[in-house]
C-alpha cells in the first residue's frame, strides 16, 4: 500500500469494538454450546420472525441495491477514482477478481453446487417436483440466489467503504460510510456499535462456514481414502486449516491471501473443465444456456415475489430467497470491507462492473456445469437426490463418483473446498481485525492470529457439543443481524449519493 493510504502507521486495538464483540461471541457460543437445540430453536424463531415481518424490506432493498449498482456504472460518478486522482490499482485486475471472488462466495459455492439445483428440482416454488418444468428452472433459481442480487449487496457496501476511506481519508470501516449523517460522532458510540455488530456478523457467519466446510472435506476424504466421516476427523480438519489460515494471515495480503486466491481460482476452473469434459458435455451446454435464459425469467418473476396471498410461495420464499438476502446482507460488511481494501486506485465503474458481472458469470458457469451434470445423472441413474436428502455435504462426491475420473475430480474438489476454507478464514479474520483496530488497513499481526484462532475454536466447539444443530443456530443468528444491517446499508447509500454529488472529481474521468 502506498503512503497515502488512510490509517498507515502503527495500528492499535479499538477496545470499544474489540471488547463487546469478543464478550458477545463468548456469551453466544456458551449458549449455543450448553443448549444447542434451544439455541437453534430460539435463533430459528428469531429468523422466522424477521423474514415474516420484514421480508418486504429485504425484497425492496435488494432490488434497490441492483438499481444503485447500475446507476453507479452508467452515471458520471463512475469515473471517480477510489483514491487520489493519480492513484493506480494496488493489484492487477486478474488478481483482484480472484481475491474478491474467493472472499465473496467461498465454501458455499462448492457446498451448494449440486445440492441446491437438486433441491429446487425436487421441490420447486410452484408446481410438481421432478418434472421437466422443475428441471428447467432449477439452475436459474440457484443462480438467482447466487448471482447479481447477491453481488449487488456486496458491491454497494464495497463502494461506500472504498469511497469514504480511499477518497475521503476516513478509516476503512462501516462507520466511515455514515460520516455525512453523523459527522465526527462516527468515532463515538454509534460508530463503535456498528463496527462491533459487523465484526459479530462476520465471526458468526465464518464459524458456521468453517463447520460446514469441515464436514464437506471430511466427506471427500471418506470417499477417497475411506477415512471415518466423524466428528474427530472434522475437528482435526478445523485445527489444520485454521493453522494454514493463520500462516496466510501472518504472510500478509500481498503474499498469503493473494496467492491462495489465485491458486483457488485455477483449481476451481480446472475442476469445472474436467467435469464438463468427463460429464454429459452436450447436456451441460444445453442446461447452461437454457439456465441463462430461464434466469432472466426468474429474475423478473421472483425479485419482488413474497407470496403475500399464497402460503406455499411464502414458505418457499422465506426458506430460500429471504434467507439468502439476509445471509448476504449480514456478510456485506465482511465482503464489502475486503473489496474496499483491495480496490484502492480503481474507479467506481471498474469496481462495480468487475465485482457485479464477472462473479455472476462465473457462478452461472459453475452451477451450469455442476447443476446440469447432477440433474442429468438424477434423471438417468438416480441417487443424487437421495444423497442430498441424506447429507448435502456428500452430494457433490456422490455425483463425481458417477463420472469418469471420479478419483481425480473428488480429490480436486476436496482440495478446492480446503483452499476456499483457508481463503475465507484469513480474509474474514483480516476484516474483523481491521474493525477491531478502528479501521486501520494494516492491523496488528497478533490480533489477526487471535481472531483466526477464535473463529476456528468457535466452529470446533459448536461441532463438538451440538454438531450441525449448533452451527445452524449460529447461522440463524448471523442472518438475523441482516435486518439492522439492511437499514445501515440504506443509510450508507444515502450518504454515498450525497457525497458523490459534491465530489468535483466526477467530471474528469481517467483511464484505468
Amino acid at each position: 500500500m502506498s503512503s497515502d493510504t488512510p490509517g498507515n502507521g502503527r495500528a492499535s486495538i479499538c477496545w470499544p469494538v474489540f471488547a463487546p464483540a469478543a464478550i458477545t461471541l463468548v456469551a453466544l457460543l456458551g449458549f449455543s454450546t450448553l443448549k444447542p437445540d434451544t439455541a437453534k430453536l430460539v435463533f430459528g424463531r428469531w429468523l422466522s420472525s424477521v423474514t415474516a415481518n420484514f421480508g418486504w424490506l429485504y425484497v425492496l432493498a435488494v432490488a434497490g441495491f441492483i438499481g444503485i449498482a447500475c446507476w453507479l456504472i452508467f452515471s458520471r460518478h463512475g469515473s471517480i477514482r477510489l483514491g487520489p486522482d493519480d492513484a493506480r490499482p494496488d493489484f492487477p485486475t486478474l488478481t483482484w477478481l480472484t481475491m474478491l471472488f474467493s472472499a465473496g462466495m467461498g465454501i458455499g459455492l462448492v457446498y451448494f453446487s449440486v445440492a441446491e439445483p437438486i433441491m429446487h428440482y425436487v421441490k420447486p416454488p410452484s408446481g410438481a417436483g421432478g418434472t421437466l418444468e422443475a428441471r428447467r428452472g432449477a439452475i436459474a433459481l440457484t443462480l438467482f440466489h447466487w448471482g447479481v442480487h447477491a453481488w449487488a449487496i456486496y458491491v454497494v457496501m464495497g463502494v461506500c467503504i472504498a469511497y469514504f476511506s480511499h477518497r475521503k481519508g476516513l478509516p476503512l470501516s462501516i462507520r466511515s460510510c455514515l460520516h455525512p449523517v453523523l459527522g465526527d460522532r462516527i468515532h463515538g458510540f454509534a460508530g463503535h456499535f456498528v463496527d462491533a455488530l459487523a465484526a459479530l456478523a462476520t465471526i458468526f457467519g465464518l464459524a458456521t462456514s468453517l463447520g460446514l466446510g469441515s464436514m464437506q472435506i471430511s466427506a471427500g476424504l471418506a470417499h477417497l481414502f475411506g477415512t471415518p466421516h466423524t466428528l474427530t476427523t472434522q475437528l482435526m480438519l478445523i485445527a489444520v486449516i485454521t493453522l494454514l489460515a493463520t500462516v496466510s494471515l501472518v504472510s500478509g495480503l500481498d503474499k498469503g491471501i493473494r496467492r491462495l486466491s489465485e491458486l483457488n481460482v485455477v483449481l476451481a476452473l480446472s475442476l469445472v473443465a474436467i467435469v464438463f469434459l468427463a460429464g454429459p458435455t452436450l447436456r451441460i451446454l444445453e442446461s447452461t444456456v437454457q439456465g441463462l435464459g430461464a434466469y432472466g425469467r426468474v429474475v423478473a418473476a421472483h425479485t419482488f415475489k413474497i407470496g403475500a396471498h399464497d402460503t406455499a410461495t411464502r414458505d418457499w420464499s422465506n426458506t430460500w430467497t429471504l434467507f439468502y438476502w439476509g445471509w448476504w446482507i449480514a456478510w456485506a460488511p465482511f465482503v464489502g470491507i475486503f473489496i474496499a481494501r483491495i480496490s484502492r486506485g480503481r474507479t467506481i465503474r471498474e469496481l462495480v462492473f468487475g465485482a457485479l458481472i464477472v462473479p455472476t458469470l462465473v457462478a452461472w458457469l459453475w452451477f451450469g456445469v455442476f447443476g446440469g451434470t447432477a440433474l442429468h445423472l438424477e434423471d438417468t441413474q438416480g441417487g443424487i437426490a437421495s444423497a442430498v436428502a441424506a447429507d448435502s455435504s456428500t452430494a457433490i462426491y456422490v455425483m463425481l463418483a458417477k463420472l469418469p475420473l471420479g478419483v481425480v475430480t473428488t480429490t480436486l474438489a476436496t482440495v478446492v473446498v480446503a483452499v476456499f476454507f483457508v481463503t475465507s478464514s484469513d480474509s474474514a479474520s483480516l476484516v474483523v481485525d481491521m474493525l477491531a483496530s478502528g479501521g486501520h488497513p494494516n492491523p496488528p499481526t497478533w490480533q489477526r492470529v487471535f481472531w483466526a484462532c477464535a473463529e476456528g475454536t468457535s466452529a470446533a466447539v459448536l461441532l463438538y457439543v451440538g454438531g450441525k444443530n449448533a452451527l445452524l443456530g449460529l447461522q440463524s443468528a448471523s442472518v438475523s443481524i441482516g435486518l439492522p444491517f439492511c437499514i445501515v446499508l440504506i443509510v450508507c447509500i444515502y450518504c454515498l449519493v450525497k457525497a458523490l454529488r459534491s465530489d468535483s472529481g466526477a467530471a474528469s474521468p481517467r483511464p484505468g
